[in-house]
Order: C-alpha cells, then structure tokens, then sequence
C-alpha cells in the first residue's frame, strides 16, 4: 500500500486520507478546541474517490492518520470493453492495464480508442480523472 502518515490536525479540504481502506477526499475538516479532560479533536468528511461514499473519521488533532500517495499520469485508450471497462496504456512506460469507464456521463461520451486521458493510480487501482487535448 503507498501511503503515508500525516498529522489529523493539518488536513485541509481537498486533502487526500485513507478511511476504512477507501482513499478519499476530504470535503470539511471541524477542530473542537482542547478541553478540560482531553486533548483537541478533529472532525472529517471525506468523499470516496472510488465508490463516492461519504465518511466521517473523529481523531485526536495530534493523531497520525494514513494518506495515500496519488500518481497521475498520461495515458492513451486502446480499447473500450463492453460498457464498464477501459483498457488504457501508459504514456510513460507503455504498459498496459484495464480501468473502470468512469460514472460521469460527460467524460465517458469523451472516451473513445486513440483518445489521451488522465489517469489517477491510487493504492494500486486506477481511475481515468478527465480527457487530456491533443
């Protein structure tokens, strides 16, 4: 797994965060301010990159929690697969790998074989972010 420990108290919106192993990006981040009996608490929502489920994760603000190293790149799509599949080849070393076709019904109409797009490679899955001009 490609992740790594950062600090609940320095997450902002727009952040990436590792919830239940589903990465996701956080939507709010709400700081409770210290008390009397304990240290300072940090609310977060974050939205599932891959499944878009919403979750909410409290933690201390000192506490480590776990993010997750996002790779993007070019890529050019060989193949359609049925309606739900996307084979695509890496721009930068030319290997090959399946992606699922994206839920958005803009971006999938854009998808067609020879077309570039931009790959996002999240905890070793894959998801095509957007079409890239020629």
């Amino acid at each position: 797994m490609s992740t790594k420990p950062v600090d609940a108290g320095s997450l902002r919106p727009g952040s990436f965060i590792v919830v239940d192993n589903e990465p996701c990006r956080v939507l709010e981040v709400e700081k409770s301010k210290t008390g009397k009996h304990g240290s300072a608490k940090v609310r977060i929502v974050a939205m599932g990159l891959f499944d878009n489920a919403k979750r909410t994760l409290v933690v201390p603000a000192d506490s480590k929690v776990e993010s997750p190293e996002v790779r993007k790149f070019a890529a050019q799509v060989l193949a359609v697969i049925g309606s739900n599949t996307v084979q695509v080849m890496n721009l930068e070393d030319y290997s090959t790998f399946e992606a699922p076709m994206p839920e958005d019904p803009d971006l999938k109409a854009k998808i067609e074989p020879g077309g570039e797009v931009e790959v996002w490679e999240i905890m070793g899955r894959h998801k095509i972010m957007r079409t890239l001009k020629r």
